[in-house]
């Protein structure tokens, strides 16, 4: 019969997509982890200070456990955004030990707490929150930042996947990805011109 603790499950999750979310820096300029690469200006660091930000928040004020990031979130003073990216002399260094100490305080929360253990996050109506809510939203909201660095990263150097070794496609050439790719452009051109929408 399978045991199961589903702290230490969701425990792990979230450690998991901590862990991707930094890999995503490794070898990577001062220029490149900060660089924009959408329109709205999303960027591999920003990522990262905006999660520690979250865990900071989600696992820290909520239950009375305040930690200093929290005000990248939560303070009226700070710029649309501010979360989102780093100035010139915010160090990776900085950011990233930020994080981590935010991952570490997290985790002394979530081993000192029950999962029914109810906080209290400062918007909403429905502003209480237990620990496994918190737990969840923040899987779901490093998730979905890693995902956001997993795009980042291959448009700025190509590099996939969840860690170093494991790349989450198939191992295939350049050539194989061009002819891949032109595919499935061939594919949306298709399917658009039956809709009139092609370019």
């Amino acid at each position: 019969m399978i045991t199961s603790d589903a702290k230490k499950d969701l425990r792990t999750y979230l450690q998991d997509a901590r862990e991707v979310l930094l890999w995503k820096l490794d070898g990577l300029s001062e220029y490149d982890v900060r660089r924009p690469v959408t329109p709205t200006g999303t960027n591999l660091l920003g990522l990262v200070k905006h999660a520690a930000g979250a865990e900071a928040l989600y696992f820290g004020a909520a239950f009375g456990r305040p930690f200093a990031a929290t005000a990248l979130w939560i303070t009226g003073d700070a710029e649309p955004n501010a979360d989102l990216w780093a100035t010139a002399d915010e160090t990776r260094e900085q950011i990233t030990g930020l994080y981590r100490a935010a991952c570490a305080h997290a985790d002394e929360t979530i081993a000192a707490l029950d999962l029914d253990a109810v906080g209290r996050v400062p918007w909403g109506a429905r502003n209480e929150v237990t620990l496994h809510h918190s737990l969840v939203h923040m899987i779901a909201e490093t998730d979905r930042h890693a995902g956001h660095a997993d795009v980042v990263r291959e448009l700025i150097d190509g590099t996939t996947g969840l860690r170093t070794g494991s790349e989450s496609l198939p191992s295939r050439d350049a050539a194989w990805w061009a002819a891949h790719r032109a595919r499935v452009e061939r594919a949306a051109r298709e399917a658009g011109r039956l809709d009139g929408s092609a370019p």
